[in-house]
């Protein structure tokens, strides 16, 4: 199912980048508009921050809840499979982490179309943890799909590098 959705919402991107000629474009009165677009998108993001801020509160129930059963995690060259793996294995040092060394949104890019989105963040972590000075620039995207439930995260790419000295 994800990569079947990671197809879709590609080829949605794709196609909102690239205008179609007028004779293939869908009808706009079965599309929804672009403000209905941004604000779903707007309320995705919220999901994220909802996430993130429960892994700042080193709250693993509030964060996993926000996720899709069989979401993909892909960080630091792994990957967990679903909701329950990433659960048993990093879920605990992530919000461990996040409780101990804020970190910063720099700038972020959100988009919407149907009931899928997708959030890129760029953020800066600065501090220390385990006795260690921590001043990384992360990139993260997430994958959402709109449930009965609102949005849950179905898929997050993580990585990191060593941020230059301020």
């Amino acid at each position: 199912m994800i990569r079947m959705m990671s197809a879709v919402l590609v080829a949605g991107l794709l196609a909102a980048a690239t205008p179609l000629p007028a004779a293939a474009q869908v009808n706009p009165a079965h599309q929804a508009s672009a403000a209905d677009d941004k604000a779903m998108a707007a309320d995705a993001a919220k999901t994220v921050d909802a996430f993130h801020a429960a892994l700042g509160r080193n709250d693993t129930d509030a964060a996993l809840a926000l996720l899709a059963e069989d979401a993909m995690i892909f960080e630091a060259g792994n990957v967990e499979r679903s909701k329950t793996e990433y659960a048993s294995h990093h879920a605990g040092a992530d919000a461990a982490f996040a409780a101990a060394v804020p970190s910063t949104l720099l700038k972020r890019t959100a988009r919407a179309a149907g009931h899928l989105a997708w959030i890129a963040s760029e953020t800066r972590t600065a501090g220390r943890y385990k006795d260690r000075d921590v001043n990384r620039l992360g990139t993260e995207s997430m994958v959402l799909q709109h449930t009965a439930d609102g949005w849950r995260i179905v898929h997050i790419h993580w990585s990191s590098r060593a941020a230059p000295a301020q």
